[in-house]
């Protein structure tokens, strides 16, 4: 049997988990799912191919013992914990995949991995992984026809499924809290637009939104994140005049969220030492100019230029930040965390809501014959409940396809990789198509 280790099992591994259970008789699998606690992942154990153990990702001896008995590791822990495990996989001889972005500590260790003759493949999940996948064949396509590339404009959001839509503003948590609450921050949003060069801080992100129409779906709002820039030399296009990666949203989503970023309250920067026990409301006021003869609702409407009915008051409304009767848990909280705790309370997934995943690459082009061109390439897909989500099938299934690949010798490289590769992003965007997870491309908008 081939041994597979799942370092870390939370919301984004169900189906990387039961696709791999699926496989383990006709692939000879034995899949070791570890986390800080099991008790979430005892009914896997009834599997006779399944292992389940609790692991101290901080205990060497623990963390040694699983690695070195293993074939491939999986890390599915937060980014800052894969380089623990590359440094021991390194010291092991041992493959490792993980759904994060290459971190600069993990591409210091490229030589040592390569002189290895190891594979570490990194962002192989939704974005990153399947945007990469999905824009890099199409790119690869139309340069060996000969065309030259001159804008690509890429989106992916993580949204509420249409049927499962009941508040107000038209969003639920999908993924990580935490990283929605601080999506955009730290550097500005870098990209180019027609050969000029963009950088978009995050006190203006959430006012620079277009938008997209994704045929059979309707419109959505979209805006730049992080830095576009660096792709272009990733995906061969340094000569592109465009260059644009971003977020998708509900329309009407990101006016509404910058509401919060022009109070303060998604700062993660400094801590509110006396958040125990206080109010939705107390917390609120925190960020208000003080004035002992207006009362919360007028400051709050004079600060934001906001009437009370106006719909965006009305969302306020509905996540209780007024409330005096709610309270906050968290000791010396930051604005950032406390936010995110207040949002969770109106945010959750409920057992029955279906999530929905939202991916849209537009390729402009000039044909060999100098004709100019657009190509819409559009993925959506939606989840089951709050378990089989969309968000996990999205992210873990690329990771579930590429171990196998790898142990079948599918896959021949040594290094540190992303999915760019046709070697990886062929056979991997194949298989995700016959799991339901499949791109509609159009010549042209319509």
């Amino acid at each position: 049997m081939r041994k597979i280790l799942i370092v870390g099992a939370g919301k984004s591994s169900p189906y990387l988990i039961k696709y791999l259970l699926k496989n383990s008789l006709k692939e000879e699998l034995l899949i070791h799912i570890t986390d800080i606690s099991t008790d979430h992942l005892e009914h896997y154990a009834i599997n006779n191919n399944c292992a389940v153990s609790s692991i101290d990702i901080y205990n060497a001896t623990e963390r040694e013992s699983y690695i070195s008995d293993a074939d491939l590791i999986i890390s599915m822990l937060p980014a800052k914990f894969h380089i623990i495990l590359a440094k021991t996989c390194l010291k092991f001889k041992k493959n490792l995949l993980t759904a994060s972005y290459v971190s600069e500590e993990m591409k210091n260790l490229q030589n040592d991995v390569k002189n290895s003759g190891l594979f570490f493949l990194n962002e192989m999940g939704l974005d990153p992984g399947i945007d990469h996948m999905s824009a890099k064949k199409i790119i690869d396509q139309l340069i060996n026809e000969g065309a030259k590339i001159n804008s690509f404009k890429s989106y992916t959001g993580g949204l509420i499924a249409p049927e499962s839509n009941n508040n107000k503003w038209n969003y639920k948590f999908t993924w990580n809290p935490r990283n929605v609450v601080l999506a955009g921050q730290g550097n500005p949003a870098k990209y180019i637009i027609n050969n000029k060069h963009k950088y978009i801080p995050y006190c203006r992100l959430f006012k620079n939104t277009k938008k997209i129409q994704v045929i059979g779906h309707g419109l959505f709002e979209v805006y730049p994140n992080r830095d576009s820039l660096k792709y272009r030399e990733i995906y061969g296009l340094n000569e592109i005049q465009t260059m644009i990666r971003g977020t998708i949203r509900k329309v009407g989503f990101s006016e509404s969220w910058d509401m919060f970023v022009k109070l303060g309250l998604t700062n993660d920067g400094f801590k509110i030492s006396n958040s125990n026990n206080m109010s939705y409301r107390e917390y609120l006021n925190c960020f208000l100019p003080y004035d002992d003869q207006l009362q919360i609702e007028e400051k709050l409407a004079k600060v934001l230029s906001i009437s009370k009915g106006d719909e965006n008051w009305e969302k306020l409304k509905e996540i209780d930040i007024l409330s005096s009767n709610k309270k906050i848990p968290l000791k010396n909280a930051s604005p950032a965390q406390i936010l995110e705790y207040i949002l969770k309370d109106s945010w959750r997934l409920e057992k029955k809501d279906k999530d929905m995943i939202v991916m849209y690459h537009e390729f402009g082009y000039e044909t060999s014959i100098g004709e100019k061109e657009k190509i819409i390439s559009t993925m959506v897909c939606k989840g089951k409940d709050d378990t089989y989500t969309a968000m996990a099938k999205t992210v873990g299934l690329p990771l579930a396809i590429s171990s196998i690949l790898l142990l079948n010798n599918k896959i021949n490289l040594t290094g540190i990789h992303t999915p760019i590769d046709r070697e990886i992003y062929n056979p991997v965007l194949k298989e995700l198509k016959i799991n339901g997870i499949t791109f509609n491309e159009y010549m042209n908008e319509k």
